[in-house]
């Protein structure tokens, strides 16, 4: 039987200095060295997965912004991706624009990934975010919506408070046509509200892997409410003792929480090459 291990990072591969320990690294990459098939589903981007999994062997593609995306990590170069329609951007800009929400903007412009924002519109969870990509070539601040809601859009972020951004999340989530998800987000007090194509899944993204690499079972691991298409999917997923409860429901076991490195230890332990 050929498996796919999966792992989601943020809470659960990541310790919560946004850091992969040497033993995770040592143990993943000796696995991997001996044939075990590993990768990662993250809402993050390649560029800001790459930062955070810096020593990590990845030999087979990685899946990034929460399914919208598939990577070759070595070049970069996108295997898979998913963008909004223009009717479908035309729609969630106007209800953005209804409740008065500025969010980032995730898209292509010429070819070339931006990460585009209302300067002047940030609040303190805007500026948290910022704070930890600096230097990142994505970065688009800009001075009006026209330039913020330019190019091919994939996916769109709200940071605030959360009796904020529920009546827009309810109305979006109401219309059945994308994936959105709200949540607060990890180790801060803000949340997020998140906005993808319907397709955009980590369970759509690590099926195609699997067809890909003719691989006969899913082992995952998580944290979050954003796993739990991938956990539906898989035939052995394992949460993480800290994961949010909805998850857990989804869950054939836990681990340790990720600053005691819950997925190496599972792995080295249960792994058979």
């Amino acid at each position: 039987m050929k498996t796919l291990y999966v792992t989601d990072l943020d809470g659960t591969l990541l310790r919560t200095d946004d850091t992969v320990s040497p033993f995770t690294i040592n143990t993943v990459n000796g696995l991997v060295d001996k044939g075990m098939l590993f990768t990662y589903a993250t809402a993050r981007s390649l560029v800001s997965a790459s930062v955070v999994t810096r020593g990590l062997s990845a030999r087979i593609p990685v899946i990034a912004y929460n399914g919208a995306f598939i990577y070759n990590a070595e070049t970069g170069i996108p295997l898979y991706s998913l963008f909004f329609t223009p009717e479908e951007s035309a729609f969630i800009i106007s209800l953005l624009q209804s409740f008065r929400l500025y969010p980032f903007v995730y898209s292509f412009q010429e070819g070339i990934e931006r990460l585009s924002w209302m300067s002047g519109t940030e609040n303190e969870g805007c500026f948290n975010y910022l704070r930890k990509r600096k230097g990142d070539p994505r970065l688009n601040p800009v001075s009006d919506e026209k330039r913020l809601y330019a190019g091919d859009i994939f996916y769109f972020t709200c940071i605030g408070e959360k009796e904020a951004l529920q009546p827009f999340y309810e109305r979006i989530a109401a219309s059945g046509l994308f994936t959105c998800t709200l949540q607060q987000e990890l180790y801060e007090t803000e949340y997020w509200c998140e906005v993808m194509p319907k397709k955009a899944t980590k369970a759509n993204a690590i099926n195609r892997l699997k067809e890909l690499w003719e691989c006969d079972r899913i082992v995952s691991f998580g944290d979050s409410l954003n796993d739990i298409s991938m956990f539906r999917i898989s035939d052995e997923c394992y949460a993480v003792e800290n994961a949010a409860p909805a998850l857990k429901e989804h869950a054939a076991g836990l681990i340790p929480v990720c600053d005691e490195d819950g997925v190496a230890k599972w792995l080295l332990e249960h792994v058979r090459l």
